[in-house]
C-alpha cells in the first residue's frame, strides 16, 4: 500500500472503490486506462482488506477478554436457566 492509501479510512478506500467498479463494468476506456483503473481497484481493496482485518482482530480480543472475564465457564448460559 502507498503512504496515501494507509491514511484512507474504510468508507473512503470503499466508496472510491465502488466507483472503480463502476467505471470498468460501463466500459468505453482505453486498455491503459482500464489497467489503471484495476491496479487502483487492487489498492483499494488491500485498504479495506486491511481496515476489516484490524476490526476483526479487535472484535476477536473484546470477545476473548469477555469470555475470560466471565470465567470461561458458560457465562450467559447459566443467567438464563
Amino acid at each position: 500500500m502507498t503512504e496515501t492509501d494507509t491514511s484512507l479510512g474504510y468508507e473512503q478506500a470503499r466508496d472510491e472503490l465502488i466507483e472503480v467498479v463502476r467505471k470498468l463494468e460501463a466500459g468505453g476506456t482505453s486498455l491503459e486506462d482500464s489497467l489503471a483503473l484495476w491496479e487502483r481497484g487492487e489498492e483499494l481493496a488491500k485498504v479495506c482488506r486491511h481496515w476489516l482485518e484490524g476490526a476483526r482482530a479487535r472484535l476477536d480480543s473484546a470477545l476473548a477478554a469477555r469470555d475470560a472475564g466471565a470465567g470461561g465457564a458458560g457465562g450467559s448460559d447459566e443467567r438464563d436457566a
